[in-house]
């Protein structure tokens, strides 16, 4: 996989706790760049730790699927891009009255697991492939600390609209990744047939 594809990947999957943090921008009162330094490193490492669970779970398969491994990179790919453009397409539900929301670390932790589910099946799908997981692991955790900590920096003043348009890119950019593999794959003419 190349750097260009890594780095892609990173940015995909910090889309998601991008718009999240632009949320969370807006329900905390002035957030200060310390504080939103703080919530990004807390996103960043969650979201760097779960793609690699999810590969070590994919490389316990991978024995049995090898034959079919580009295909089912590519699903997963797709599949979760495809959720991550329906999520930035739908209609918000009226916010609620708790704009007071606190910001403890259990709280953001659990936001940050919710928002890095997508990194562990990544993780997964990449288990397939040919790929260092910890440079893309450190790469994806990378890329959200630097997203959070600007969606919270950014949350007040953009609100909502701007982190849905990113989930929609970051979805556009999942499911072109997962075609680049798989071209990449049947190109060498290392595909299975389908039938």
């Amino acid at each position: 996989m190349s750097l260009v594809s890594i780095l892609l990947i990173g940015f995909a999957m910090s889309t998601d706790a991008f718009a999240a943090a632009i949320g969370k921008g807006a329900a905390m009162q002035r957030p200060r760049f310390v504080e939103a330094l703080r919530v990004g490193a807390i996103f960043g490492v969650i979201e760097a730790i779960t793609p690699v669970v999810g590969w070590a779970l994919g490389l316990a398969a991978a024995a049995y699927v090898t034959r079919w491994d580009h295909w089912i990179a590519f699903i997963l790919l797709a599949v979760l891009g495809g959720r991550m453009i329906r999520a930035g397409l739908a209609t918000d539900e009226p916010a609620s009255a708790s704009r007071q929301e606190r910001h403890g670390f259990w709280n953001l932790a659990t936001t940050g697991l919710a928002t890095s589910i997508d990194a562990m099946a990544v993780g997964v799908g990449l288990a397939f492939i040919d790929v260092n997981i910890l440079l893309v692991a450190g790469v994806i955790g990378a890329c959200t600390l630097v997203m959070v900590t600007a969606g919270i920096m950014l949350g007040r003043a953009l609100g909502a609209i701007v982190g849905k348009r990113a989930e929609i890119v970051g979805g556009l950019i999942l499911i072109g990744v997962g075609t680049a593999i798989l071209y990449e794959h049947l190109s060498r003419g290392g595909g299975a047939p389908l039938a």
